[in-house]
């Protein structure tokens, strides 16, 4: 991948969203900039220090069993940690046990289509719209009796956090999302971007053909694998470390999912109209008023926004965080510590 293509990065939401933000960027990021909250430091932590967690649960939630990891005390404050395509719940084994240790219930859930996560019934659609992931979520904080919590993710995870503030604003006290601002809709994904921009979203347009389904359906383990080092080049991840998360991706709706979310993007499928006053509500764009933290690794792979094209759409509190080091797409399990302490942080903000 050329540095020029590098340069000119185009994030997961719409090149006209981007453009809206950008007419407000210039005041609106020098102010995130100088908002520094108090700090709670955390002490060093190596990524890769734990391996594992505790146990895992179970729980009905709306449409699905879900599997996820819980940590910390049950009467304390919640934090809810969510990951992308294509990692699963160990994006976060780090980030758990610190937030754990500073008395939050930390509640780490495989999304549809992951791990022990299952539907209830078979006849319901395998649907990857993002407004239906982010109902999964509400749906799972209902079941958990937590009625509001702390939203930390990147990827899909961070999108569907950016969705819930929107949507719910009152089940999120505070948000953190790694590269900003990621709410998009189909009439946006469908709006060309430049050759190059396009390029990096190669893996999109070739699960948009029959071919690419099947490629995927057969290679989902090196295919993943892939993406990883593409996404994080400079993250050292050895090869115990990716089993453990590829095991989530032998889920039986796993491909499903996939492949539906990547081909609803760009309008060649179809989402559930149950979903759609969800969807509406979403195509302005709308801002994000409740506290967050928006961060990036200096060394993402992956097409993402600058953090200038996303600060106006944060108009509560707001900080703005580049971590530094060579840290990649999966941020949470890079730099652990750094993913943590924003968490804390976002909290007090």
């Amino acid at each position: 991948m050329s540095k020029k293509i590098d340069s000119r990065r185009r994030g997961l939401v719409s090149a006209a969203a981007l453009l809206a933000a950008a007419q407000f960027v210039a005041p609106r990021f020098a102010d995130a900039q100088s908002n520094t909250s108090k700090r709670a430091a955390l002490p060093p932590v190596k990524p890769g220090t734990h391996t594992s967690f505790a146990s895992l649960k179970q729980i009905d939630a709306g449409l699905l069993n879900v599997g996820y990891a819980e940590l910390g005390p049950g009467d304390g404050p919640a934090v809810i940690l969510l990951h992308g395509w294509p990692y699963d719940i160990y994006s976060f084994v780090d980030v758990a046990p610190l937030l754990a240790a500073r008395g939050y219930r930390v509640i780490v859930p495989y999304l549809r289509g992951y791990g022990s996560t299952r539907f209830l019934s078979a006849d319901t659609m395998r649907n990857g719209q993002p407004t239906a992931i982010a109902s999964d979520i509400v749906a799972l904080m209902d079941a958990l009796d937590i009625q509001q919590a702390v939203l930390a993710g990147f990827d899909w995870g961070a999108r569907t956090a950016d969705i819930i503030a929107v949507l719910w604003p009152q089940r999120c006290k505070a948000l953190v999302s790694v590269s900003g601002y990621l709410i998009g809709n189909q009439q946006a994904g469908m709006m060309p971007l430049p050759p190059e921009a396009e390029l990096q979203w190669w893996y999109q347009f070739y699960f948009a053909t029959d071919r690419g389904r099947a490629g995927y359906q057969k290679y989902t383990h090196d295919f993943a694998k892939l993406i990883w080092k593409l996404a994080s080049p400079k993250w050292k991840f050895d090869d115990a470390t990716y089993e453990r998360s590829a095991a989530a991706f032998t889920n039986p709706d796993h491909v499903d999912i996939t492949i539906h979310n990547y081909r609803w993007r760009l309008g060649l499928a179809q989402g559930e109209a149950k979903y759609e006053p969800l969807e509406q509500r979403l195509v302005p764009a709308p801002a994000i008023g409740v506290p967050s933290i928006t961060m990036e690794g200096d060394a993402n792979g992956a097409p993402h926004p600058p953090p200038s094209a996303y600060a106006a759409k944060f108009t509560g509190k707001y900080e703005h965080r580049t971590i530094t080091g060579g840290i990649g797409h999966n941020l949470p399990q890079e730099a652990p510590r750094a993913f943590a302490q924003a968490v804390i942080d976002v909290d007090r903000l």
